[in-house]
């Protein structure tokens, strides 16, 4: 049984690429086509995100032909042949242990320490098992993956603290509110950083969520997106005093906010607090409202040495889970590399205990003066020879810890005692 890795992600591949190869949930169906009509693949896990596209494989064959799988990957996604292979990689054997490993700890993320990728891994590994497309190797490796992604979470603060200008707007907006359901948002601007925004906002269960923009249909789009409102600039700016956050990222070139118009604002809003965020360069707010009292502004400079420290953060934290990553795939390796030495040991076993058996039966039907108690004890002794001549060879075989060696002994041994032509004989009497 061999591992192989066919995929890409942000690592390897720009966005437009990547749009390529999302997939949906029902093409999970098709790795098991795949599988079916290939002679060498015995297993496969689809693993597609946004960031990545790749799939798990285990064959019979030590060197598998990635090219075959390179195909299907093109097929599947309704590419074009060699399209994508600039961007692919190829990994095999602990290469792939490592890399699943890694993945599902969020070390291999486009933002180190994000949430999503856990759930992803499991949601592929699950489709996988309801298509029948896994089997021995995959589904331990895979539940090991998950169960080291979930310590990770519970044993370092590696995805403590948000690591993106929209994203920590909404963390602070919430360790100042507390319960955003409680509480209206509003964003000044359309664009990408907004739409980033609304996102976090929404996933956090604001109350409602106003847009407010020049172009009021791009208000409107946003807000449908997002189950908003949609309102123009000038009169966004006249419903603030009833808005508890305010994120503005417009192309303004001088502040649409001024102290002045703030100080009335919050006259009307009797001084309960209000949090502005200015993520607009050039800046959206005036400075100066920061003298006004529960009026509490962080602008785009603010932001960046939040995400800088938070992101510092989780590179210390990235440390301690790269140490628990490698630690457990030595572990798990110990488990696959001992795959091949398991059914060697039992198929000698059980060919020294038919030999003990044959002999056995021969002895016994000259001793027949033998008690019960006599005959009970040969056959005890027997079968403690054979114990005592196999414990050592089955210890230190499964002891060699370097590939290379571990494979000339299992070699050795299975040509000394003649194990596969024997599983051959036995094959063709029609066993199992």
């Amino acid at each position: 049984m061999h591992l192989t890795l066919v995929g890409l992600s942000h690592h390897t591949a720009p966005i437009n690429v990547r749009d390529q190869t999302a997939l949906p949930d029902k093409l999970q169906e098709k790795v098991l086509s795949f599988i079916d009509s290939s002679s060498d693949i015995l297993e496969a896990v689809l693993l597609s995100t946004c960031n990545r596209s790749e799939i798990y494989t285990t064959s019979v064959e030590e060197q598998i032909d990635s090219k075959s799988i390179e195909v299907w990957f093109h097929e599947i996604h309704g590419v074009n042949q060699g399209v994508l292979s600039p961007y692919l990689y190829n990994r095999k054997e602990e290469e792939v242990i490592r890399h699943l490993f890694r993945v599902v700890s969020s070390l291999d993320s486009l933002v180190i320490g994000e949430q999503q990728i856990l759930g992803q891994v499991r949601d592929a590994y699950v489709q996988a098992l309801n298509t029948k497309t896994t089997g021995t190797v995959l589904n331990r490796m895979f539940e090991k993956a998950l169960a080291v992604g979930k310590s990770v979470r519970e044993t370092t603060e590696i995805g403590e603290g948000s690591v993106s200008v929209s994203s920590v707007s909404v963390e602070l907006a919430k360790k100042i509110f507390k319960d955003l359901k409680q509480h209206t948002a509003m964003l000044i601007g359309a664009g990408e950083m907004a739409e980033l925004t609304a996102e976090y906002l929404v996933s956090q269960n604001i109350k409602r969520l106003i847009v407010a923009n020049r172009t009021y249909q791009r208000a409107a789009d946003l807000a449908q997106r997002y189950d908003g409102i949609a309102v123009s600039l000038d009169d966004g700016l006249l419903m603030i005093p009833d808005v508890d956050i305010v994120i503005s990222s417009t192309g303004a070139k001088e502040p649409i906010l001024r102290k002045e118009q703030m100080v009335d604002i919050m006259r009307e809003r009797r001084n309960q607090p209000i949090f502005l965020i200015d993520i607009a360069v050039p800046r959206d707010v005036d400075p100066r409202v920061r003298e006004l009292y529960n009026v509490i502004l962080y602008d785009i400079d603010d932001l960046q040495s939040v995400v800088a420290e938070n992101s510092k953060a989780r590179k210390i934290e990235a440390q301690k889970v790269e140490s628990i990553v490698n630690l457990e795939v030595e572990k798990f390796l110990e488990w696959y590399k001992n795959l091949a030495v398991a059914p060697t040991i039992a198929q000698l076993r059980f060919f020294a205990d038919e030999v003990r058996n044959k002999e056995l039966n021969r002895a016994m039907a000259q001793l027949d003066h033998l008690t019960d108690k006599d005959r009970n004890t040969v056959e005890d002794m027997s079968r403690a020879i054979i114990n005592k001549l196999l414990h050592e060879p089955t210890v230190q075989l499964r002891k060699t810890s370097e590939s290379e060696y571990k494979d000339y002994h299992l070699l050795s041994l299975r040509h000394l005692f003649g194990l596969d032509e024997k599983e051959n004989e036995k094959t063709s009497l029609g066993g199992d």
